[in-house]
Order: C-alpha cells, then structure tokens, then sequence
C-alpha cells in the first residue's frame, strides 16, 4: 500500500552512481534546528583573524510538564526545564541585522544546523562546544513594547 510512496521519497534522498564508475552511494542528509525561545544576553560580534566576523549570542528555550497522570494534579506540580543555546550568526546581512537589533530578553524563533566543535579554553584544556548557526532568524517580540 504504501510501498510506491516510500520508494518516491527513497529515491528522491538517494543516488546511485552507475556500477561502471564506483559502488559509492551519496545520499542527501537533514541537520535542522528550530527553536523558539527568549534572548539571554545581548549579542557580541567577534572576529578571529582571517576569518568573517560572527554574531554570538545566548537563547533560552523552555520544557514544561505535569508531574503524574491523577486529575489533583492538574493546577499543581508543574515541572519546568530551561535549555541555554548557543546561537552563531555567520551570515553577512543577518549576522548585522541580529547584532542590532536581538536584544536580552527579546522573543524570537531561530532556524539552523547544529554543529558541534572542540576548542582549547585559556587552561590548555580540551573543550566540547555545541553551536546553533542560524540561517534565519525571526523577530516576534515587539521592541516597542518591550521598552515601556
């Protein structure tokens, strides 16, 4: 029933270079991140040498659940997770745009690609980081009404 859809989608992610070639297999891949939380710290933008400069800043994203299955617990026993992401902005016109205007506190939704790196802190010791880029970046906060 559903074999010829699934087929379609298969082959769509996947291609074959002919036999005579090689029996390598490429196939596309997903790395996609959104999140939709609140701004933690008004963006930095920093520059290494050589290198393009990036807008750096921090977005919080909260988790909230009910703790049990009982109706009691329905006005009470809230649980609440809050997650601190990373958020790197590479992109010339966007990495601007979000290094004037995300400011602490501000509500906006991110989309991006995780990526994960290693770095050595000021100790000489080995470091995991893990960074959202952002490729696009949407205001829902209004700044007006954020300042009054």
């Amino acid at each position: 029933m559903f074999r010829r859809p699934v087929l379609q989608v298969f082959h769509q992610f996947v291609r074959h270079e002919s036999e005579i070639a090689s029996n390598l297999v490429l196939e596309r891949s997903l790395n996609r991140v959104q999140l939709l939380g609140r701004v933690g710290q008004d963006p930095v933008m920093r520059q290494i040498e050589g290198k393009n400069p990036v807008t750096i800043f921090s977005l919080a994203t909260n988790e909230m659940w009910k703790s049990g299955e009982n109706e009691a617990y329905q006005m009470g026993d809230v649980s609440q997770k809050t997650t601190w992401h990373r958020i790197s902005v590479f992109r010339p016109g966007l990495r601007d745009v979000a290094y004037q205007y995300v400011k602490k506190g501000s509500r906006i939704y991110v989309e991006g690609k995780v990526d994960y790196g290693e770095y050595t802190d000021k100790n000489n010791v080995r470091r995991q980081a893990t960074t959202i880029i952002a490729d696009n970046i949407i205001f829902l906060s209004d700044q007006t009404k954020e300042k009054a």
